[in-house]
């Protein structure tokens, strides 16, 4: 059964926050609050927050930066996910992947469903692996933000966590 098992003590996790956006500013960006309101409550490790532009080459350069920075070990990334021109997150995301994680997309979808009905097919959240930091792509909304966090997240990176979650894999994401 799923739940947290209290005999094993929390491990916090390093965690850069990254805002994909052409207008949002540190005033502005509700979002990427959110997250690192969330994973600080939660009590993680806030170790970055930066925004970034629509721009494919940016957000690759940005992710390959945190990508091989050691201090990194997670990426939470809101904006650009959706099917607009501009929407290029998922896409830069792809570029940089080892690993996809389709399961990630699929379930936020599903959790979002029941939240946004069918308007949830618009967004293209998306999670991946890349040098042993996890990567993960949520909409720009706070609300999707939240979702995610809330609905996947939040357990997912509690090493308590059971019967199974990313946490614990961390140590283990380059093995050969």
């Amino acid at each position: 059964m799923a739940g947290l098992d209290e005999s094993i003590p929390f491990a916090p996790v390093n965690i850069a926050v990254l805002t994909v956006s052409d207008t949002r500013t540190e005033e502005t960006d509700k979002s990427g609050a959110l997250l690192v309101e969330k994973l600080l409550e939660a009590g993680h490790t806030l170790a970055e927050k930066a925004i970034i532009r629509d721009e494919q080459a940016a957000i690759v350069a940005k992710l390959q930066t945190w990508i091989a920075d050691p201090a990194v070990e997670v990426v939470l990334a809101t904006g650009g996910t959706g099917v607009t021109g501009r929407d290029v997150t998922p896409e830069a995301f792809a570029e940089v992947y080892e690993k996809e994680i389709p399961g990630f997309g699929e379930l936020f979808r599903m959790l979002s469903y029941d939240l946004i009905s069918t308007s949830t097919i618009q967004s293209r959240a998306t999670a991946g692996v890349a040098g042993g930091t996890y990567l993960f792509a949520l909409p720009g909304s706070t609300g999707a933000c939240r979702d995610a966090w809330d609905g996947i997240l939040l357990s997912q990176l509690d090493i308590r966590h059971k019967p199974c979650n990313f946490a614990e894999l961390l140590p283990r994401l380059q093995e050969i």
